[in-house]
C-alpha cells in the first residue's frame, strides 16, 4: 500500500528539532513493519480518531520519517504520538512479530524531551507526575476530596459543565474520582504477615500509588488470599511507586528513580516473588530490565527483581489454590471479566483470571465482543486526551452490559474507574470487583449483596 507524502508531511517550522540521539526509535525495529495493515482494526485510537497517522503502522511511519530527517518532531507529528493508548493490542495482533511496544517506549521520552508542549500542558502534566506517583502527596488530599463529595459539590461541579468549559482535561480528571474509603488515610497493613497452616512460599507484595489509597481493600484481599493459600507476605514499608504512569508517558528520569526505590525496598526481604494486582503496574515491573538498561549499578538487580515479579492471578494459578471455595451467591452468578490491557497484550494473561473464577462455585463467565478494546483509562489517557477516551469508555460500558452479567471483574485500577465513570453515566448500577475480592469472599465464606 502506497501512503501518500501528506502522511509524513513537515509542519513548516525548520527550527523544530527531531529525535536526539539518547536511544531513538530502533531503525532495524522500524524496518521489521511491512505495512499491512492488520494493526488497524484492533488500535482504539485509529477506530475512533479515523487517520492513518494515528494508527500503529502510522505511527512507525512518522518514526521512520522523523530518523531520517524527513519530518520534524513538531505539532503535527508529537500529537500522533500523544493519541496512542499504549494498549499494546497491535503488537497481540502483528502477523509480522512488530515490537511497537518497544517503538513507542523509545519515542515517548523524545517526545517530552524535543517537544515544546505549551504552558498549560506543561503545568497539567507536572500536576499529574508530581501528584499520582507519590502517595503521600496524595494522601494529603483525601481530606479536602473527602469533605468535596460530602457536600455534594462533585454533582453540583458536574451539572454545571462549568469545568469542562475551563478545561476538558481537569474535568476529565474530576469525572473519574472515586469515593474516598476511610481506610485511605492510613497504612493498615504489618509488615509481614504470616501464612495459614503450612507455609509454601515468601512473597511480596507491592500496594501501588492509586491502589493504595482508593482500593485498599482489594490490597487487603489479595493479601488474605495468598496466606489463605500457604504464603507468607512481606509488604515493605519504604516501597513507593512502580513507575508505571510515568514510564508509560516518557518520563524517563522519574521512572527511572522510583523503579530503583522499589528495587531497594525489597532488596533484603528474601522473598521467592513479587506479587502485584494492577495490570499497569505488573507490565512495568516486569520491564525493570529495560528501563534501567544503561545504570551499571542496577542493571543486573532490575533483571533479577523482573525475574520475581507475579501478577496475582498469573501466581496463583501457576502454584494452584489450596484453600477452599464457597458459592458467593446462594443461586448461580453470572459475570464478565474485563481485560486490561497491560495484562491481555502486555504481560500475555488472559486464560489464568478465568481459570480462577470458574473454580468458584456457581460463578458462569460469559465473554464480551471487542473483549480486546481498551476502555480509554490507559493510565492517565483519559486525563490527557478525554474525547478519545470518553468514546472508548462508552463502547466498552455497552458490550460489558451486553453480556448481562450481573458483575464485572476487573483487575486493573485505572480501568475499573474508567468503567464506573460510565455505568453511572448510562445509569446502570452492575458492580465491579477486583478477582482476588471475589476470591477472598469465596474463601471466607461470604455472600455477595
Amino acid at each position: 500500500m502506497q501512503i501518500s507524502e501528506n502522511l509524513v508531511k513537515v509542519t513548516g517550522d525548520k527550527n523544530l528539532s527531531g529525535f536526539d540521539s539518547d536511544h531513538p526509535p530502533d531503525p532495524k525495529l522500524i524496518d521489521t513493519c511491512v505495512h499491512c495493515g492488520f494493526c488497524l482494526s484492533t488500535c482504539p485510537s485509529y477506530r475512533v480518531i479515523g487517520k492513518e497517522m494515528d494508527s500503529p503502522r502510522g505511527r512507525i511511519y512518522l518514526m521512520d520519517a522523523i530518523n531520517e530527517g524527513e519530518a520534524a518532531l513538531g505539532e503535527g507529528t508529537a500529537q500522533h504520538f500523544d493519541s496512542c493508548l499504549g494498549c499494546l493490542a497491535c503488537v497481540t495482533t502483528c502477523p509480522s512479530g512488530v515490537q511497537y511496544d518497544k517503538l513507542i517506549a523509545a519515542t515517548r521520552p523524545q517526545v517530552e524531551r524535543n517537544y515544546p508542549r505549551t504552558l498549560p500542558e506543561k503545568l497539567y502534566r507536572k500536576l499529574i507526575f508530581s501528584l499520582f506517583p507519590y502517595p503521600n502527596r496524595l494522601r494529603v488530599l483525601l481530606a479536602p476530596m473527602l469533605i468535596y463529595q460530602k457536600l455534594g459539590l462533585s454533582k453540583l461541579i458536574r451539572g454545571t459543565g462549568l469545568l469542562q468549559k475551563i478545561s476538558p482535561q481537569l474535568a476529565a480528571m474530576e469525572s473519574i474520582m472515586p469515593t474516598i474509603p476511610l481506610d485511605a488515610f492510613y497504612e493498615p497493613l504489618p509488615e509481614v504477615i504470616p501464612a495459614e497452616g503450612k507455609k509454601r512460599y515468601r512473597v511480596g507484595v507491592i500496594l501501588g500509588c492509586v491502589q493504595r489509597l482508593f482500593f485498599s481493600k482489594v490490597n487487603n484481599a489479595t493479601v488474605r488470599v495468598l496466606t489463605a493459600n500457604g504464603c507468607e507476605v512481606v509488604v515493605p514499608k519504604m516501597q513507593g511507586c512502580c513507575a508505571a504512569l510515568p514510564e508509560h508517558q516518557g518520563q524517563k528520569a522519574q521512572a527511572q528513580a522510583l523503579a530503583r526505590q522499589m528495587i531497594d525496598s525489597f532488596e533484603a526481604t528474601g522473598v521467592d516473588y513479587v506479587i502485584i494486582n494492577a495490570a499497569g503496574c505488573g507490565h512495568t515491573l516486569k520491564e525493570y530490565g529495560h528501563i534501567l538498561e544503561d545504570d551499571p549499578d542496577y542493571r543486573e538487580k532490575a533483571k533479577a527483581f523482573a525475574a520475581k515479579v507475579k501478577d496475582a492471578q498469573e501466581f496463583l494459578a501457576q502454584v494452584g489454590l489450596t484453600a477452599k471455595l464457597s458459592p458467593l451467591s446462594d443461586k448461580p452468578l453470572t459475570m464478565v471479566y474485563q481485560d486490561a490491557c497491560h495484562l491481555l497484550h502486555g504481560q500475555k494473561i488472559s486464560v489464568q483470571p478465568r481459570q480462577l473464577l470458574r473454580q468458584i462455585p456457581g460463578v458462569t463467565l460469559r465473554e464480551p465482543i471487542d473483549a480486546a478494546l481498551c476502555c480509554g483509562s490507559a493510565g492517565v489517557y483519559n486525563m490527557l486526551q478525554p474525547e478519545v477516551a470518553e468514546e472508548l469508555g462508552q463502547q466498552k460500558v455497552e458490550n460489558l452490559l451486553n453480556t448481562g452479567a450481573e458483575l464485572i471483574a476487573s483487575a486493573n485500577p485505572g480501568c475499573t474507574l474508567q468503567i464506573t465513570k460510565h455505568l453511572e453515566l448510562q445509569g446502570r448500577q452492575v458492580p465491579i470487583m477486583h478477582p482476588m475480592e471475589l476470591l477472598d469472599y469465596s474463601m471466607r465464606g461470604i455472600k455477595l449483596q
